[in-house]
């Protein structure tokens, strides 16, 4: 399917403000971006780089005043998400050295606290994409999804014992539990066609066979496509759609929408 994404954000600078941003979504083997737009409004310099874990990153300092960050893109991703039941589980001696790092614990997934439990929500399924299902379907029926009931990342452990959280929180537990059996997960984020309430999105990745899988606890168990990712990391702390430097400063706007259209 072809979409068009919208991202607008708006914020009051009372100094000028050193701002890291991400907000450009990249073509890959899932999604294919055929036109972007960005515009800054003051405009000012910007200076692109690309981190540790792919994602297009964009450095400036936004003047004081009134600061509008807008962006836009087509993009052509998958009708269906791919389900693979029955991928096995990907030996650690085999493994992308690019992949490692999503097997070890991290700021919001403490992966090394969670095995016993994962291994119990997982008992008798096939070790790969199999026990990663079986952890998705339990945080489906266990931990309860919000949107819009938390604007701070929190951990895994937080989540498991809250009970509730918004898209980021259950993918952090998810990742948790997932990366405890050894197998890499990883943190998405981006945009989601007829997501509810419209928002920026995050959803949860794992290695099994010999490629990356998306999983989602937020939606039900047979996903529909219209997945857009923006950014790739360990958890929140890598994939945060703007980082700000200095007195902090939040949004005072912010509006996400999502199209099909015709290419």
């Amino acid at each position: 399917m072809w979409l068009r994404t919208e991202c607008n954000l708006v914020f009051n600078i009372l100094t000028p403000a050193p701002f890291v941003l991400m907000l450009r979504p990249r073509s890959g083997a899932l999604q294919w971006i055929a036109r972007e737009e960005y515009r800054l409004n003051p405009s000012v310099p910007v200076f692109e780089y690309t981190d540790g874990y792919g994602n297009l990153c964009q450095r400036l300092i936004a003047p004081t005043g009134t600061f509008k960050i807008y962006t836009s893109a087509e993009v052509m991703t998958a009708d269906t998400v791919d389900q693979e039941f029955g991928a096995p589980f990907a030996e650690i001696q085999t493994l992308p050295d690019a992949v490692l790092s999503y097997l070890l614990p991290s700021r919001y997934c403490e992966s090394d606290r969670f095995h016993d439990m994962a291994s119990e929500i997982s008992v008798g399924r096939r070790p790969g994409y199999d026990q990663v299902s079986a952890i998705v379907d339990w945080l489906r029926r266990n931990i309860r999804y919000r949107p819009g009931s938390s604007d701070v990342p929190i951990s895994a452990a937080e989540v498991n014992t809250k009970g509730e959280g918004v898209c980021r929180d259950l993918a952090h537990l998810g990742i948790a539990l997932v990366r405890s059996l050894s197998i890499p997960a990883r943190m998405v984020v981006g945009y989601l066609h007829r997501l509810e309430p419209m928002d920026l999105h995050a959803w949860l990745e794992a290695y099994v066979g010999d490629r990356w899988y998306v999983f989602d606890a937020t939606q039900g168990p047979s996903l529909r496509g219209g997945y857009v990712a923006i950014g790739y990391g360990r958890d929140a702390a890598d994939v945060a759609v703007y980082n700000q430097f200095g007195p902090s400063v939040f949004p005072i706007a912010q509006t996400v929408h999502v199209e099909r259209i015709n290419p």
